[in-house]
């Protein structure tokens, strides 16, 4: 039996339909590829784009450390004796040569008085001894006396004379030690507490420090770099992408434990000659103004040190970049042809919101900054420029999307 074309079992549409069906679905699925890759069938998306303009830029590097004080000196007696009072207020600031303790003189009062009466007693033999030499002189030139007895004269006078010297060097050491009962400050600056009361006995170079003072005004800051940076910095300066800042003396910015920046500018001193066999690394000093003394020794900060000048640096903002599956520094530029291009980057460092582009980018490159999610390599694309100021605020909104 002949089954019928309009039978129920058997499906069945116009030819004509299935064609219309198809063609309408093949020209959505086009429209919707060229409207994402910006083809013929749908205007290429627009982008905010920076041109790159290398310029003059400071780098710098963020590096840890901690305040020194620049001069320490631990106040210790020279002589033996009772302390009989303190002359000082712990935590005030003293000035070189203040009195701090009053060791009891007496004893070597008594000491200078008797080398001051050894003194007299030596010069008036040299008197005498003086005289016989005077007359013992004229009167060997008569044959009154012998040459012998001259000679014993003269050595007599000699003798009576070193010990006036003798007798005089004792009373400057009597006096230098009647001076030492008065302990002084050897430099001016603050000083800390007390280690000893009225009464206390002290003696001569002792080990324990009386008190310490300490000069806080300049102060030090002492930083750590390590081996590899300082050799590669040696390198950029030998091939010229780096320029020795200002005068030689590298300027220094200080950031503190609350995170807070010290308002003064300090000067790089010195680099240590050795590098620290168990760290790698090579102390840097940093000297830094402190009227106010809001920097304490052993403070730790973090140093922002210039290290030098890059003549044509290249900026980008931070949001602008990205990371690869490989972890390399990556941005979209928009090409002369209008088509997005992918690049790999090598950035140097951070300077505020953007990064220092050591190579990747050229100057007249358009680095995309504002619509990065609209497109991809290949893709084309309308920039319109941006200014370099609201770069980094555009490159932030649009990492935000």
């Amino acid at each position: 039996m002949s089954t019928s074309p309009l039978s129920p079992r058997t499906p069945w549409l116009p030819t004509a339909a299935v064609l219309a069906i198809a063609l309408v679905l093949a020209g959505c699925d086009k429209g919707q590829a060229d409207g994402a890759q910006g083809g013929h069938g749908g205007a290429a998306p627009q982008v905010t784009v920076l041109t790159i303009q290398p310029k003059q830029v400071p780098v710098t590097a963020e590096l840890a450390g901690r305040t020194t004080a620049y001069q320490v000196a631990e106040v210790r007696p020279q002589i033996t004796g009772i302390v009989k009072s303190r002359a000082f207020t712990e935590g005030s600031e003293v000035q070189a040569g203040q009195v701090l303790y009053q060791v009891d003189p007496a004893s070597y009062e008594a000491a200078l008085d008797s080398a001051r009466a050894n003194l007299a007693k030596a010069e008036a033999s040299l008197t005498t001894t003086k005289l016989k030499a005077s007359r013992y002189d004229e009167l060997v030139g008569i044959d009154a006396v012998s040459k012998q007895s001259r000679d014993d004269a003269q050595a007599a006078l000699k003798q009576a004379q070193a010990e006036v010297a003798a007798a005089q060097a004792a009373v400057r050491t009597a006096q230098i030690e009647l001076g030492y009962t008065r302990v002084s400050a050897p430099i001016a600056g603050r000083i800390g507490r007390s280690a000893v009361t009225a009464g206390a006995l002290v003696t001569a170079n002792q080990a324990t420090a009386l008190a310490t003072v300490q000069q806080l005004d300049p102060i030090y800051v002492d930083v750590t770099q390590t081996s590899a940076e300082l050799l590669r910095l040696q390198r950029e300066f030998s091939e010229g992408r780096l320029q020795r800042a200002g005068d030689g003396q590298a300027k220094v910015k200080l950031l503190l434990e609350d995170g807070s920046t010290y308002p003064l500018e300090g000067k790089l001193q010195f680099s240590e000659l050795s590098v620290d066999t168990t760290s790698g690394s090579v102390t840097l000093r940093a000297v830094f103004p402190n009227p106010k003394r809001q920097l304490l020794p052993g403070m730790y900060v973090r140093a922002v040190v210039e290290k030098g000048v890059s003549e044509q640096g290249i900026l980008v903002p931070q949001a602008a970049v990205s990371r690869d599956a490989k972890g390399q520094a990556t941005a979209l530029v928009l090409g002369s042809d209008g088509k997005v291009q992918a690049r790999t980057l090598q950035t140097t460092q951070s300077v505020g919101e953007q990064w220092l582009v050591s190579s990747g980018l050229k100057a007249g490159d358009k680095v995309i900054v504002d619509g990065l999610q609209k497109v991809q390599p290949g893709a084309a694309a309308q920039g319109v420029e941006a200014s370099a100021s609201a770069a980094a605020p555009a490159a932030s909104a649009a990492s935000a999307n």
